[in-house]
């Protein structure tokens, strides 16, 4: 189910698992430690990079005013709200998608130039 209601896709970055290298994962938005549930409510579709950096994180300090912002959170928020792309870029919309693009690494390098050869 919850690939299903992910479309094969990453719920975070939105690759798609036919691109992947690996097999996308399902992982605990909030994770167990903190008080989440296996729950279909608390659980998404992420691709390798973006659930080995998400971890258990739930929120990340911002600079300059080191202000603690929560990540996205695929069941509370919508994906078109907090990010765009452009040119294979990840670009934030909100405090939220400042702080996930930053903790997930959605930008490295790498992965821009994988996204551009897609």
């Amino acid at each position: 189910m919850v690939i299903e209601r992910a479309s094969n896709r990453c719920e975070y970055c939105q690759l798609h698992q036919m691109n992947a290298f690996h097999k996308h994962q399902i992982e605990h938005i909030i994770a167990l430690k903190h008080g989440g549930s296996s729950d279909l409510g608390n659980l998404a579709l992420a691709c390798t990079h973006c659930n080995f950096h998400k971890g258990t994180d739930l929120s990340t300090m911002l600079l300059p005013n080191r202000e603690l912002v929560p990540l996205f959170n695929p069941r509370a928020h919508r994906w078109d709200e907090h990010f765009y792309m452009e040119d294979c870029v990840f670009y934030a919309k909100s405090k939220i998608g400042e702080a996930t693009i930053k903790v997930l690494k959605m930008n490295d390098v790498d992965l821009i130039i994988f996204r551009q050869m897609l």
